[in-house]
């Protein structure tokens, strides 16, 4: 991906905007290695621009806003979108600047309902705002593709229209370009084709979508997620702790009554087999309170979870798992510490 700030004064219409973005999207994907390119208003999942629209035929009493993107016809391919019904943008479409609009499921949803979308028409109020854009431009949906992320990885996609970018002279631009080779090895390649086209263009943010979302999407999140698992380590390791202790301790008061059963001929699995099941009452105690505690403070932590639910069955199944197995770690070391006991030493153990 790159941003591509254009020259002040030498971009400023659409059509400028049409001609220089045609000719770097051909340059750029006649490249080896290219799969597909597109030029983008804004970059994913945090596309694209925001503001009310107006649906013709259709009465609410609430304000219905949407975003759109000012793409070219190669921006599906390039980010994998899939078409539902109709068809996408084409190169036509972009090169004759048509009032033709593809929108996602949430939108033929949120405001046609049941209703077939295709063919109808909507209209967003931002563009009478703005200079080289059209006035009291009525789209026409041609097609429905699958929702995609566009506030964030965290939220739910929002409705959303893909429109061709020669159609207002506005925002500022960029390239996303998907390859067959590792990206970042082919930066260099599309940086020289953008500058044979003007060199005066400024490249900035220049890398993959990945790196992107690592460095404005998960560094947060990762930084909790490391501080959580410190503590959660911590935890881990004061419960086995504890857990040791009152065990070993549990057993030291019962080495008088292991040496009278092994006295009598009890084996060593047997007096084993009764202090793990000592420890085992305290482990599955310990469990149920956790869990039960547990699922009442998810509901405090809710707004930090996003991607599972708060009450996840795989999350809370594998804790469970790893606080038995500890648990019965901490338990094994005392009880075969039991088994070892001389019954003679024992019987005269106060």
């Amino acid at each position: 991906m790159a941003r591509t700030p254009l020259p002040k004064g030498r971009y400023e219409t659409a059509e400028q905007k049409r001609v220089f973005f045609r000719q770097v999207l051909q340059r750029i994907s006649a490249l080896p290695g290219v799969v597909a390119a597109t030029e983008t208003s804004t970059l994913p999942p945090y596309g694209g621009i925001y503001g009310e629209v107006t649906v013709p035929g259709k009465t609410h009493t609430e304000t219905w806003n949407a975003l759109f993107q000012l793409c070219s016809e190669g921006y599906f391919k390039t980010l994998g979108i899939q078409l539902e019904r109709g068809r996408l943008l084409s190169e036509s479409d972009v090169e004759a600047a048509r009032r033709v609009i593809v929108v996602n499921q949430t939108l033929a949803r949120n405001f046609f309902g049941k209703e077939d979308a295709i063919g109808r028409s909507i209209k967003f109020n931002i563009l009478d705002t703005l200079p080289e854009s059209p006035k009291d431009a009525y789209f026409e949906i041609i097609g429905i593709v699958a929702d995609a992320k566009n506030r964030g990885p965290q939220e739910p996609a929002q409705p959303e229209a893909f429109m061709p970018y020669s159609m207002s002279g506005t925002f500022e631009r960029g390239v996303l370009v998907r390859t067959a080779v590792e990206p970042l090895s082919m930066l260099q390649d599309v940086r020289r084709e953008i500058w044979a086209v003007d060199r005066g263009v400024a490249l900035t943010l220049t890398g993959t979508l990945e790196g992107y979302l690592q460095q404005f999407s998960y560094s947060q999140p990762r930084f909790g997620l490391i501080l959580f698992g410190v503590f959660a380590i911590i935890g881990l390791a004061l419960v086995a702790i504890g857990v040791f202790s009152v065990m070993a301790y549990s057993v030291s008061l019962q080495t008088h009554e292991i040496g009278i059963r092994m006295a009598l001929g009890a084996q060593q699995s047997r007096v084993l087999n009764m202090v793990l099941r000592k420890g085992a009452v305290i482990i599955a105690i310990g469990v149920i309170i956790g869990e039960i505690v547990s699922l009442l403070l998810t509901r405090a932590i809710k707004s930090q979870i996003w991607g599972v639910s708060s009450h996840d069955p795989i999350t809370f199944g594998a804790v469970l798992a790893v606080l038995i197995a500890v648990g019965i770690t901490a338990c094994l070391v005392p009880a075969r510490r039991a088994t070892q006991v001389d019954p003679l030493v024992a019987l005269r153990y106060e």
